[in-house]
């Protein structure tokens, strides 16, 4: 009957292999020699002292660490998941040891609980992996839609240009040079809103901001905005990006869900405030949003939490500061990052 205690530790060291087969950086040939050569030393090393039921009880939680551990090299888990794993085995291993009658029952039970986590392992970054595919896809397809946007503005106007040049050409016939220069000024405050919604003394400040107020005005919502930095900031255009797009990404898919009778707004400040950058973004909401180990999870979580987050890592990144505040029916997002 002891032998059967085989079968699991067969089992635990073939889908560990598995699992280890298209490693990286560890060859899983080399991995597997090496185990077994452990522990047949093991074995040789512990027969004298314990039973033979118990040597390949030992034999199986020595294997089953080994490669726990080797996945983990690829795919950390959470310091909660791996106390409860290795505390289970410990558990398992006093059992087996104090009552060796079920010493064969507690041996499948260790297999189990190792592929339980090892499945639990891959479900949580498959499901990871395609949570943030979606939220890469929903931002291309956001960029796709504020560069339609930009194109269909500067289309609209490459439209009415020959008008207003026969425009112009009518006036100037007709010697009414007045008439001209005024229907001149006009365009060019035109061509000014058109272009340019915010200038912050920052080109790349301006182009994000641009593009995104551009589309939040294309749904109605009710922007007040005012940007004024330097030309030179010490984070980087790209980091400003992901910031900025990210806060006002989610403001303006916050205004999208709200009632059509109520009233959308979004609010953006950018300055310098004490030596430092000032970011605040103030929308109106309907969501419900609660605060969870220190982050702020909407109801729906999904994109909007990858945003949140990825505002976080750029806020520590420059050991910077993030206040998120609920109110009724407002959202505000407050960031300081050193100069």
């Amino acid at each position: 009957m002891d032998y059967l205690i085989l079968i699991p530790l067969l089992i635990v060291f073939l889908y560990g292999m598995f699992l280890l087969r298209n490693h990286p950086i560890l060859n899983g040939i080399i991995i597997g020699v090496s185990i077994i050569l452990l522990l047949l030393i093991v074995f040789f090393i512990t027969k004298q002292y314990v039973s033979l039921s118990q040597n390949f009880i030992i034999m199986l939680v020595i294997e089953t660490l080994i490669f726990f551990f080797l996945s983990r090299l690829e795919n950390r888990v959470t310091i909660i998941f791996f106390v409860l794993f290795v505390c289970s085995i410990a558990i398992l291993i006093f059992l087996s040891f104090r009552y060796e009658d079920i010493i064969i029952y507690l041996s499948f039970l260790i297999a189990v609980i190792y592929l339980l986590a090892e499945n639990n392992q891959i479900f949580m970054r498959k499901s990871y992996e395609e949570s943030a595919s979606e939220y890469q896809n929903k931002i291309l397809n956001k960029q796709v839609e504020e560069v339609k946007n930009i194109y269909l503005v500067m289309r609209s106007w490459r439209h009415d240009y020959h008008n207003h040049l026969q425009k112009l050409k009518a006036h100037i016939k007709l010697n009414q040079i007045a008439e001209a220069n005024q229907y001149l000024n006009e365009l060019e405050i035109d061509l000014d809103n058109v272009n340019q919604l915010v200038e912050s003394g920052n080109l790349n400040l301006d182009a994000i901001l641009n593009s995104k107020l551009s589309l939040a005005l294309k749904n109605n919502i009710e922007l007040n905005f005012d940007a004024q930095v330097p030309k030179e900031l010490t984070i980087s255009d790209i980091d400003l990006c992901v910031l900025i797009g990210n806060l006002i990404d989610n403001a303006v898919e916050a205004c999208v869900k709200i009632n059509a009778k109520s009233v959308k707004f979004i609010r953006i400040y950018i300055g310098i405030f004490k030596q430092q950058l000032y970011i605040s973004v103030t929308n109106s909401t309907n969501e419900v949003i609660r605060k969870l180990d220190e982050e702020y999870i909407s109801t729906k979580r999904g994109n909007h939490g990858h945003g949140l987050k990825r505002i976080s890592n750029i806020v520590n990144k420059y050991d910077g500061f993030i206040n998120r505040q609920n109110e009724p029916a407002v959202f505000v997002t407050e960031v300081l990052l050193p100069l």
